[in-house]
This record gives C-alpha cells, sequence and structure tokens, in this order.
C-alpha cells in the first residue's frame, strides 16, 4: 500500500483510566473514545475537502492481571478512505520463568465487536507492530473493504503482562479521499480432479503471512505439492484474511481447502473446511460457555471442529475445553515429540470411554502446523479415504476416521480386519461371532527397520520389526470378545537402533518416533 503521508500528531493522549466494558464473551476493557477533528459534512482537516490525514497517539499503562482484552474506541469521520494503526510496549526485564509482556493486535469495524458479530476487519496477534486497511488493499491477516463511518475498535490482547505492568503506546492514522477499486478475491475452488474413491494426502494445519507465518501463500501450496499432496488447508490464526487469496495457487492437482486456527486462552482449535470468507470468533474461555456455539457455526458450513496440539507447552495452547463438541483431535503435530506422546495416550483412553459409554468416538488427525522454514509442510499429514477429491467428501472422511497419519508421502500402509467371512478397514467395524477367530493385518512399506505395534483396550497386544528395506507385512489372531478395537502404529528405531519395547517399565523412552499411525478399527461380537 502507498505511504501515508506525513502528519505531526497532536499530543499523546493518556488512557490509563480504563471503563469496563462487555463487548465479548471473555473480560474486557473499554478505553475512553478517540475522535478526530474532521467535519461530519466530509470535508477534511483544515477545511480543505478530500485532502491530507489525522494521527492520535494514545498511550496507558495495564497492570498484571488485566482481562483478556482491551478495546479503543476510535470515531471515524466521514470521508476516510484509509486507516492505519501502529503499536508499540515495552519490553521490561523479567526474573527467569516469569512471563515477559506480549500483546496481540487487531481490529473491528463500525459493524461493532459483538461476539461472533460481523464487525471482524482483522488480526495479526503478536506477529505485526503496524498494519493498514482501505477498499483496495490491506496488509496480510486484515480484509480490505471500505473505511465507513462510525465506531471502530482496535483491539489489545495482553496475554502476557510483566509484574511490572505494561507500558503500551497506540497510533492511529486516518487517510482522507476516494476509495480505491476494490480488492479481487480469488477463493479456491471445493473439488479438484481426483481418483475417485481413494485414499487422498492431506495436510490440515498450514499458516502464512495472514498471521504468524513466514512463508506467502505461493510457498505453502508449493510446499504441499513438493510433499506429494493431494490437499491442504489454510488455517490462519483467528483470520479468514488468506481465504481470498487462495485460487490461484490450486489446480486440478491440489485442493486447497479454508479454514481457521482458532486461538482462545484455553487452547486452540481447527476450524476446517469453513465456506470461503467465514472467520470463526475466539474470544472466549472455556468458563465462558462460548465454545461449543462457535462449534456449531462451524458444523453449519460443513466443516469439523478439531482441538490442535493438545499439551503444546506454550501460553493458552493446552486444550481445556473438553471433547464433547470435537470432530476429531490432533494427536501429532509437526516433528515427533514427548507431547505428541501424551496426546496419543489421552486419545487412546477416549476411546475406551467412547465405547464404555456408547458415545461417539474421536478420530486422530496429524499436521505440520509448519510456519517458517525448516517446518517441513506435510510432516506429518493424514490419509484419508474419500469418495472424490473435494472438501465435502475430504471432511466426510477425516469426519467417520477413515483415515492414517503418516510423516511423509514415502510411508504406505493398509490395515484390515479379517473374519467370518468379512472384512473391515480403518474406521469401520466388523461383526463376528464373540469366539471368531479375527485376522488383523498391516501391510507397510517405507519405515526400514520399523517397529509395529498393536494396540487394543487391553493395551499393546503384539510387536514386531519390519526389515532394512522398510516393507513387511504383520499379521496378529484375536477375537471380538479379546478386543473391542485395535489400532496400528509403526515407530522408528530407538536411537541406539533397539526396536524399543512397549510392555517394559523403566526411565528411558519407550519408543523411537512415530511414522506411522492408524485410527482404529472395531471388532463388535454378534448380538452385542
Amino acid at each position: 500500500m502507498e505511504a501515508a503521508p506525513r502528519v505531526e500528531p497532536r499530543p499523546a493522549i493518556d488512557r490509563r483510566r480504563l471503563l469496563l466494558g462487555g463487548a465479548a464473551g471473555a473480560a474486557a476493557l473499554t478505553l475512553t473514545p478517540v475522535s478526530f477533528a474532521h467535519a461530519a459534512d466530509g470535508s477534511a482537516a483544515g477545511g480543505v475537502p478530500g485532502v491530507g490525514a489525522e494521527a492520535r497517539v494514545i498511550s496507558g499503562h495495564l497492570e498484571t492481571g488485566v482481562t483478556d482484552f482491551v478495546y479503543l474506541p476510535v470515531e471515524v469521520p466521514h470521508g476516510v478512505r484509509k486507516i492505519a494503526v501502529s503499536y508499540a510496549d515495552d519490553k521490561l526485564a523479567v526474573p527467569k520463568g516469569t512471563p515477559g509482556n506480549a500483546c496481540d493486535i487487531g481490529i473491528f469495524d463500525e459493524r461493532g465487536i459483538g461476539l461472533g458479530g460481523s464487525g471482524f476487519r482483522g488480526w495479526s496477534g503478536g506477529s505485526r507492530t503496524s498494519f493498514e486497511i482501505a477498499n483496495e488493499a490491506a496488509t496480510p491477516g486484515y480484509l480490505p473493504g471500505p473505511v465507513k463511518h462510525g465506531t471502530w475498535h482496535v483491539v489489545l490482547g495482553p496475554y502476557q503482562v510483566a509484574p511490572q505492568g505494561l507500558n503500551y503506546r497506540v497510533e492511529i492514522q486516518v487517510t482522507y479521499g476516494v476509495d480505491g477499486k476494490a480488492a479481487p478475491r480469488h477463493y479456491p475452488p471445493r473439488r479438484a480432479r481426483g481418483r475417485g474413491r481413494s485414499w487422498y494426502r492431506g495436510d490440515c494445519h498450514l499458516h502464512t503471512v495472514h498471521s504468524d507465518g513466514k512463508r506467502q501463500p505461493a510457498e505453502v501450496a508449493a510446499g504441499a505439492r513438493a510433499a506429494g499432496l493431494d490437499f491442504m488447508v489454510s488455517t490462519d490464526h483467528n483470520t479468514s484474511a488468506s481465504h481470498g487469496a487462495w485460487g490461484e495457487y490450486a489446480g486440478s492437482d491440489l485442493l486447497i481447502i479454508t479454514g481457521e486456527e482458532v486461538t482462545t486462552r484455553n487452547g486452540h482449535w481447527l476450524a476446517l473446511g469453513l465456506p470461503p470468507g467465514e472467520w470463526v470468533d475466539w474470544r472466549y474461555r472455556a468458563r465462558d460457555d462460548a465454545f461449543p456455539r462457535f462449534a456449531r457455526q462451524v458444523r453449519r458450513g460443513g466443516g469439523l471442529v478439531v482441538p490442535a496440539h493438545m499439551y503444546c507447552a506454550y501460553v493458552a495452547s493446552q486444550w481445556k475445553f473438553g471433547f464433547d463438541d470435537a470432530d476429531a483431535t490432533e494427536v501429532w503435530t509437526g516433528p515427533w515429540t514427548y507431547d505428541d506422546e501424551h496426546a496419543v495416550s489421552t486419545w487412546d483412553q477416549k476411546i475406551g470411554e467412547a465405547l464404555r459409554s456408547g458415545g461417539t468416538w474421536v478420530p486422530a488427525m496429524g499436521n505440520s502446523d509448519a510456519h517458517s522454514e525448516p517446518q517441513a509442510v506435510g510432516l506429518p499429514h493424514n490419509v484419508v479415504l474419500a469418495d472424490d477429491l473435494s472438501t465435502e467428501a475430504v471432511m466426510d472422511g477425516l469426519r467417520a476416521g477413515r483415515s492414517w497419519i503418516a510423516e511423509s508421502s514415502a510411508v504406505q500402509l493398509t490395515f484390515t480386519a479379517s473374519g467370518h467371512a468379512r472384512q473391515a478397514g480403518i474406521g469401520e467395524e466388523l461383526e463376528v461371532p464373540a469366539d471368531a477367530p479375527v485376522d488383523i493385518r498391516l501391510d507397510v512399506k517405507g519405515v526400514p527397520n520399523g517397529t509395529v505395534r498393536f494396540i487394543t483396550d487391553e493395551g499393546q497386544m503384539h510387536q514386531e520389526s519390519l526389515t532394512a528395506d522398510g516393507a513387511g507385512s504383520v499379521v496378529w489372531r484375536t477375537t471380538a470378545s479379546l478386543a473391542s478395537y485395535v489400532r496400528a502404529e509403526v515407530r522408528h528405531p530407538m536411537s541406539d537402533g533397539t526396536p524399543g519395547q512397549g510392555n517394559t517399565m523403566g526411565d528411558a523412552l519407550l519408543f523411537g518416533p512415530m511414522a506411522a499411525l492408524t485410527n482404529p478399527l472395531f471388532l463388535k461380537a454378534s448380538g452385542h
């Protein structure tokens, strides 16, 4: 966007006095409004119609324990074609182990700041210190469009405040003039050329410069193709701004699905398969009881609700909302680490709970959460059985749990249960007499010297090593009376080259990194 004219700002306004506000789901504070000298008839300050700009600088102090969101009302006059905001706070030294100052920023327009309302115009979190919005263009993460007259709100999200407090400075500049031509929006098609009913590979958690990623959309799409993926989902934090950029990068070989990573103060979740341009609000905590409302919003559009990286150690990232409103859950995020081990254990426990209560089980997903180099797109990704390479079909396959997770396209597998002249695959149920023999079979390629594990509601029941070429078939026999579900893992060797052992106790890790993980297949005794 063009550089703003240099305008000498008026003296800074001290906004230390905070007024309670009730604009959003989480607790909020509202500052006193900022106004400009622009006349109500549309003439610019100084009496010259449509020329020039004005700026205001607001400074203030927030104490430790301040509420989640601080709203700064901005009275935007008639005749504004662009609004620009810059932000700074002091980075104070803090004792080791104490969070320092960190503050997010975004903006809502004259349509208001109501939870889930239509006034959202952009969010950059803590990844930017300035942004601009005009009809013809906007900073990545923000929505272009007219800057209409009315009360806008700059929103600050001080998610970490040092013991000394946080001193902030916000500069708002409005530029007068006639709106430029509306920015084009190229939404991606909801279907690509597929192979009919087949297994399709896709990464459902990816970021660009429209949130805190460093990659342009073109680079992310190129990374998806290089990883051998058939589809990908755009999930920038708390904004739909990137949706309109994906159309030119989709193709017959790559389905690009629109989504969002919703980053609340009590955990992050993926809204997958959103209608292009749709935004999901994030301004609530688990205690606000707002999450079910936004889960319903996503499902109404045919999308999925997926808790992300449930044990991530970063502030506000650990999942606290439970799984009643989840369609699937991310259990493997990026290169394999200890938090993924915990996530898989929690997910496995939830499968048992669902079977015991007669409830709905929650399928597992794995995604890269790639933001920038050297994070690899597609490490890991989902391999889903879908009727077609379309947004609807992919969402249906993931929702049904007809999927497994691979670290790369080099890993291939099939996983089935056969018995009583019947067969079932991943996410499916095999009904047989209680004591009829059932053969569980895994065929795998691409994991040299890997370790195959079969896990049921009793725990690990079988383990077998692959050869150096990474290919093999593993068969284990059970019955529906002994196993209500079976899932498979394929692990890399331990760092010392040994296969690891799941039925031992001790201080050492039991296994090497995950190479592939399946959703379960289910065994049901006839008459039960």
